[in-house]
This record gives C-alpha cells, structure tokens and sequence, in this order.
C-alpha cells in the first residue's frame, strides 16, 4: 500500500474561543442545517499541512507506511461489494479496487482474546459492515465509514481498533469522539465487553462533570492509565491543552457521528483539537463514522484521511431503514397533536417508544401534558444537568421508563434493542436527523415501525423529507397493523 502525505492544512488561529476552552459544557444538540461554504471547507481540508521536516512531524504531516497483511487473512474468504455502497481503496496507481469481504470473524485474523470479546457480546456473524471495514481498520488504514444504524458500526471501529492496542503499555492508545455524552457512554459500554479478555482499560471522560478525576486516571503517575478514552470534544480538547492527554501515544483516533462533528456546532473544536499546538505523529490513524453523510461534508472528512485510506459512502437513494414501515397520520391542528399522541399510546402495543419534539420547550410541556393525563412517560434533553440525563437514560434503558420523549439528543447512536416505536411529535428540522431518529427502533434487523404526527403546515415539510430519502410514508392503516 502506498504512503501519502496529508494535503495541505491551514493555521488556526491562536484565540480560543471560550466555547472550546471554556469550563462550561459545550451543547449536544444540533438545531440547524448543516452548512459549509468554500472558506471554512478550506479551513479544515487546510489542517493538514504537509511538513518539509522529517524531524519535526506536526499534524500537518500523517504520512505512513502501510502496515503489512497477516498471512492468516490474506488466505481467508473474500468478495466484492454490493452496488449499493461506494466502497473504494486505492491502489499504488491511483486505481480504485474493489472491498474486500470477510464472512466470518475468524477469518479476519483477529487477537484471540479479542476474538473471543467478539462472540461474548452476542455477534455470531459480521454483519454487512463488519465484513467490509474491520479488517481495514485492523490493517491501519485510514477510513471514512457511512452505514445506516442498528448495523454494528460501533463494534466495527472498536474491534478494528483494539488490535492496535497493547494492554502492557500504560498509555492511552485510543480515543473515540463522540457528539454526546449518550454516545460516549454507550460506546464505553460495547467497548468494555469487546475488551474484556484483553485487559483492556477504558475510561469516559465527558463534559458536564468535573475534570478532576479524569486527570487522575490519566496523570503520568497513575498504575492504570487508560488504554482507550471515550470523550466528547469539548472535554477531549480541555485534557488536550492540560497535557493530560498526548497525541504521540494516540494510535487511533476515531470520531463517532462524524458528519455532526465537522458541522457547525463542533466543527471550531475539532478544528483546535486537530491542530496547533497539539503535535499528532504521522503514524495516527483516523476513523470517520456515521450513518449519514451530506456530499459537502464527506468532501471536507476526506482530506483528514491519507493514510492508505478507503471510503465507504452510501448512495444518498439507498440510504433508507427498510425494515422499519413508516407511516403518518393527519392532524386539522396542533392542539389536537395531543389527543391523537395519548389515542395512540392507548391502543398501540408499545415494547418501548421514543417520541421525538424539536426544543427543549416543547419537550417538557409534552412530557408534562401526557403525565397529567395519567401516563407515565419519561424525558430528557441537552440542557438537563449530567447527572440528571445519565440517571433517566438508565431507568429507560433498564426497561423502568417505557416511554421517553427527547430531543434530537437521543437521535444519533443510542442503542436500545427493545425500542420498537419512534413518534415524531414534530418533524426535524434537519433531513439527515429523520433517519436518525426512526433508526433507533429496528436494530440489527428487527421490526420497527415510525409514525409522524402531521398538520396541514407540516405535509410539505414531510414530502420533503419523502424525497430527500426517495422513500413514500403510508398513511396510518385504520387496523393499526404497524408491524
């Protein structure tokens, strides 16, 4: 595999803002479309400025060489790729060549402690991205991964990443970046159970809580310093610029939800925590994950990838949740919205429901209004206190809330298996998060079905989406048959 330098990166400015440095926590919640004009796609696509010095590596310079195959997967079984994904490496020439598939798990050629955290947590077989990325990963590839939810892309970089990781050294070796502290928490969560054979330590370092006892798991004189650390960015950059963290040891870096990371709202810190002051070595790899991924900034993810890297895109027209049956019902008026959300809740047989609203306003005045007509719902949002939104994540996790309305906090990556309804109370503003939200019911191929709450104001807003996702809602069947 060929070595390449990283394109050309531009300075950062030296002020930081107070809300990458700040010790407030940064939000979690997205509320905008996405936008990058053509400067701030250079800016970043500029964080990459390939250094003359071979003696002084910065992040400016992350060429490699390409770690050789293992012998045991070069023999194992292989395939190339459906038509419904771009799926792309380069070979020496420039040439794409086609993805390699790996059927099983004990042809990847993974560490036998490792293998066996594998099949502990449940897997029997990859699922389709499985087969694609983790042997790439595994291999020190750079990689930029869009696969649509409830499809193991979790276990995917995780798995791929421990093979880098050598639990004898005391250092931290990995890190994941994750858009909330859900997020981290769940990751940390599959990340202990694919480690546990390894001896693999990980700790979770999010905003919201003091800083202090993280900066004792990771101080120079700490017996047990992590070997993986799952954050979010605006913490990650604060352990950054304390010297708690370095990135000469970092062997993988991976940012979960990518397209939210390098969008507005985290884009500013990712652009610190990739840049100057912080020398990265040429040797880190990074991996980019989300299950959607607009045009504009799959293009600005790309140039931070050079080390042999491979791309698997979705086609915007295949990037649909099939096995989840969506349906709308018409409402004349907001206020009946309501009614029709506690008739539902009635009659419908509901495992667990999410129900989504778009403001922390509209959030709390619905979970308010359900329980004073005597149902017992749950809520949280990104500006409920830490502490507060781990404790009710728990109890719904748990099986205690059966019903939890959010915001889009809970969109993107919280995986719980038993959710079998998502109602969107509001529509989302963003037409990437509609995906998101009725992607937590139906996990790993089971049944699941979505229901949108529409007034006359709303239906143009719905045949937006429809055609964003070239995928036609039904209206809600009189027999109520969702599944």
């Amino acid at each position: 595999m060929s070595s390449r330098a990283r394109t050309s990166r531009a300075k950062v400015p030296s002020a930081v803002p107070a809300a990458v440095g700040g010790a407030g926590a940064p939000s979690d919640e997205r509320s905008g479309t996405p936008t990058y004009g053509a400067a701030e796609a250079s800016a970043l696509a500029g964080v990459a400025a390939s250094s003359s010095s071979a003696s002084s590596v910065a992040i400016a310079d992350f060429s490699t060489e390409a770690s050789t195959e293992d012998a045991s997967v070069a023999s194992s079984e292989r395939e190339t790729t459906d038509a419904s994904t771009t799926d792309a490496s380069a070979d020496a020439s420039g040439a794409e060549a086609p993805m390699e598939i790996y059927k099983s798990f004990d042809d990847m050629g993974l560490p036998e402690q490792l293998l066996r955290g594998v099949y502990s947590s449940g897997f029997d077989r990859p699922s389709e991205i499985q087969t694609k990325a983790v042997v790439p990963i595994k291999k020190g590839r750079d990689a930029l991964i869009q696969s649509q939810s409830g499809t193991g892309k979790t276990a995917t970089f995780l798995t791929g990443g421990f093979c880098h990781v050598d639990p004898k050294r005391n250092e931290v070796q990995m890190v994941v970046i994750s858009p909330t502290r859900e997020l981290a928490e769940q990751t940390g969560n599959v990340a202990k159970t694919l480690g546990q054979f390894m001896g693999v330590r990980i700790h979770l370092a999010t905003g919201g809580v003091s800083v202090d006892a993280d900066l004792d798991k990771l101080g120079r004189g700490s017996p047990a310093v992590p070997h993986l650390l799952v954050v979010t960015p605006g913490r990650f950059y604060d352990l950054l610029k304390r010297n708690a963290v370095r990135p000469s040891t970092i062997k993988v870096l991976v940012m979960d939800e990518a397209d939210q990371l390098l969008d507005a709202k985290f884009k500013e810190q990712i652009l610190y925590i990739m840049s100057e002051p912080f020398i990265w070595p040429s040797t880190t790899q990074i991996v980019l994950v989300s299950a959607t991924m607009i045009p504009a900034i799959a293009e600005v993810a790309k140039t931070l990838l050079v080390r042999d890297p491979f791309t698997i895109l979705r086609d915007p027209d295949t990037v649909t949740l099939e096995g989840i049956r969506q349906f709308f019902i018409k409402v004349d008026h907001d206020d009946q919205k309501l009614d029709t959300l506690c008739d539902l809740s009635d009659v419908l047989t509901i495992q667990q429901a999410v129900i989504f609203a778009n403001s922390r306003k509209s959030v709390e005045k619905l979970a308010n209004d359900m329980i004073r007509r005597g149902f017992d719902v749950g809520f949280i949002h990104g500006e409920m206190d830490a502490k507060e939104r781990k404790h009710r994540m728990g109890e719904f996790r748990t099986g205690k809330t059966r019903v939890l309305i959010s915001t889009d906090l809970l969109a993107r990556g919280i995986d719980v298996q038993q959710i079998s309804l998502v109602i969107n109370f509001e529509l989302p503003v963003v037409n990437e998060n509609y995906i998101h939200r009725i992607g937590r019911s139906g996990r790993y191929g089971r049944k699941g079905a979505s229901i949108n709450i529409v007034t006359p104001r709303e239906e143009r807003r719905q045949e937006e989406i429809e055609t964003f996702y070239s995928k036609k809602v039904e209206e809600l069947p009189m027999d109520l048959n969702i599944y």
